[in-house]
């Protein structure tokens, strides 16, 4: 699978149906936030889970390749776009 493919099928996936099933990514996305925090006693946001969805991808794919880490991958990072994008300042993203 080639990088255009990897990317229009993360594409794919972040606009997909899913959205019937689970809500907005970022609302999805916001419920993991609060999920992760209540049980860690840690704040997190949106943007931090998409972010480190997208590790748990990396890590994966670096203990053996398999397309879907990589298409997975691509698609959280994009979440994590839309998140910063959509929410205004994000506290987790710094000033550049």
């Amino acid at each position: 699978m080639n990088n255009g493919m990897i990317l229009l099928t993360a594409h794919d996936l972040i606009n997909g149906d899913r959205q019937a099933d689970y809500g907005t990514p970022a609302e999805n996305l916001a419920r993991v936030a609060e999920l992760w925090a209540a049980y860690t006693g840690h704040p997190f946001t949106a943007y931090d889970v998409a972010l480190m969805l997208a590790l748990l991808k990396i890590a994966r794919e670096a203990h053996r390749h398999k397309p879907d880490n990589l298409i997975d991958g691509a698609a959280y990072l994009g979440l994590a776009a839309d998140v910063a994008g959509t929410s205004g300042k994000n506290e987790t993203l710094k000033e550049e």
